[in-house]
């Protein structure tokens, strides 16, 4: 699943970028913050920034500030012998494709690019299990730094390693299951706990502990399974957050993103050994349940499953998935009282080429600067044009929000 790179830089070699974030780093996080809002960023206006940075640096960063500005990054590279921010290949450690995938994926995410550069993340560490955060903000650093071609993720492998052993092996693993880790880790290091009043029902409450971080603000949705009793009629509301939504795929030979949504939110019948408890008939009934989306993330991730269980034996479905690069309509699967004037783009791919015993991970991520696509290949980065980022080997797909999220 992974091709060894014998390039790269290992980011211990660099220890002053490894244990924090630089000046450098502080300067394009400005630059990046300030972009959406159109504001010149200017040596007079920033006297500090002009007197700590190099004027190397400056020129490069300052290059990238603003979207009403021509894209200069090239001109200046070409004086610097520098890569662009972001885009930093990571070493293959020996079939880590899947890790390295994801990382460029996540790398990607603008507001998440964001918290990590500006040193954010620090405050809300916990001693606990801080260590992979840290480890994953200052691998972005380097990434961002644009100081190289490439770096190495062995830090971060190995912390993370610490706390999943089994992405410590250099073995083939699923890049969805990394993700969902990852998530979860970055989010239990830097959550913080506040109290709410929480609805059983009509006539009780009680008061729980909302748990909330950086990924649950980007990636966490919400969904309401509305569940009938085919028996007394009688509809529940289950509610049930996530991170990731895993697709069926319904054809096998070709369909549309649409498609595989359709088939997810269809209304399903609960029967047999499935059958639910209904409360007001006290027995185990059949029911029918229909999910909406009550609330959208910024960041919704959409898992195409690929891989399917025939018998005693997995297999990997290669069908042809049509998905929209912009535009994405969430609406028909929206609750009523979610805004409907959002807009999905996406961002970022993480394809799976081959089979289940020989595949390798690659991803496409959208620039968030300069906005053109671009295939990382673990070290390799190659510009692509937008019409080659419908693949047929799409696994993972990340869409980000462009409008104001509305929910209950």
């Amino acid at each position: 699943m992974g091709r060894g790179e014998p390039g790269g830089r290992d980011t211990r070699d660099r220890p002053s970028h490894a244990m924090k974030l630089g000046e450098e780093v502080m300067s394009l996080y400005r630059c990046i913050s300030l972009m959406n809002a159109n504001v010149n960023v200017t040596d007079e206006e920033d006297p500090e920034t002009a007197g700590n940075v190099s004027s190397r640096h400056r020129q490069k960063h300052d290059s990238i500030c603003l979207e009403s500005m021509k894209y200069s990054c090239k001109e200046p590279l070409e004086e610097t012998n520098s890569q662009c921010p972001g885009l930093t290949g990571l070493r293959n450690l020996g079939n880590t494709c899947y890790m390295n995938t994801i990382l460029q994926c996540l790398c990607s995410v603008p507001p998440l690019v964001e918290y990590f550069l500006s040193g954010k993340y620090k405050a809300a560490l916990h001693n606990e299990n801080g260590e992979s955060a840290t480890a994953f903000g200052c691998l972005m650093s380097d990434m961002w730094l644009g100081e190289f071609e490439c770096v190495s993720p062995e830090v971060f492998h190995s912390v993370l390693g610490k706390r999943y052993p089994t992405f410590s092996k250099r073995t083939q693993q699923d890049a969805q299951e990394f993700l969902i880790c990852v998530l979860n880790e970055l989010h239990e290091a830097l959550k913080k706990s506040s109290k709410r009043r929480c609805v059983t029902d009509a006539n009780a409450s009680r008061e729980g502990v909302s748990e909330t971080s950086i990924i649950t603000q980007l990636f966490e949705g919400q969904l309401s399974h509305d569940v009938t009793c085919l028996e007394c009629k009688t509809t529940t509301d289950r509610p049930e957050s996530f991170t990731v939504l895993s697709l069926p795929i319904p054809s096998k030979s070709a369909c549309s993103l649409q498609d595989c949504l359709k088939c997810f939110f269809q209304q399903d019948t609960l029967t047999w050994n499935n059958q639910i408890h209904c409360s007001w008939c006290g027995t185990k009934q059949d029911a029918a349940v229909k999910a909406t989306i009550t609330k959208a993330p910024q960041i919704i991730i959409f898992h195409l499953k690929r891989f399917e269980w025939q018998g005693k034996h997995k297999r990997k479905l290669l069908t042809d998935i049509c998905y929209p690069l912009s535009n994405l309509d969430l609406s028909p699967y929206s609750s009523p009282l979610l805004c409907k004037d959002t807009e999905y783009s996406l961002c970022a791919v993480a394809n799976h080429s081959g089979f289940l015993d020989g595949g390798h991970y690659t991803a496409f991520c959208k620039h968030s600067v300069t906005k053109n696509w671009y295939s990382f290949d673990d070290a390799e980065i190659t510009e692509i044009p937008s019409s080659s980022v419908q693949t047929d080997t799409a696994y993972l797909l990340f869409y980000s929000c462009q409008g104001l999220l509305c929910t209950h």
